[in-house]
């Protein structure tokens, strides 16, 4: 944690800022490891289920099946936000603006270059 620089145009993570990692109340510490010991206990039933040798039946992963859940009901929980909102323009309206931007001034170079004469027009694909 010494040796951390800080990049110029992010802010520092939560977990090396000194006062939140240093200064905690007691409350907070105890809070903190109620819940790594739920993790814990629940990581290890979980560990104990899936070693099991006389085991038959498919093990149930809560997390894993929220996770499914949430992957295949995306749009019920969408919420539109002005960063999906740009996201989504400039994934979709931006490119479609880019290349009409350069299949017309090819196009109107090449009229320009037919007009003046220096470069043939070519077979016409319809009359």
């Amino acid at each position: 944690m010494a040796d951390y620089r800080e990049a110029p145009l992010a802010t520092r993570p939560k977990t090396l800022d000194p006062a939140e990692y240093f200064n905690l109340s007691q409350d907070y510490r105890r809070v903190e490891q109620d819940r790594a010991a739920v993790r814990a206990k629940l990581k290890r039933q979980y560990q104990v289920q899936l070693n099991n040798p006389l085991r038959k039946e498919l093990i149930e992963d809560p997390a894993l099946t929220r996770w499914v859940y949430a992957r295949s009901h995306i749009y019920p929980h969408f919420r539109p936000t002005a960063k999906t909102s740009l996201i989504g323009t400039l994934v979709t309206v931006v490119p479609l603006l880019f290349w009409f931007g350069v299949f017309k001034t090819d196009r109107d170079q090449r009229e320009e270059r037919i007009k003046a004469g220096t470069q043939p027009r070519g077979y016409p694909l319809s009359y």
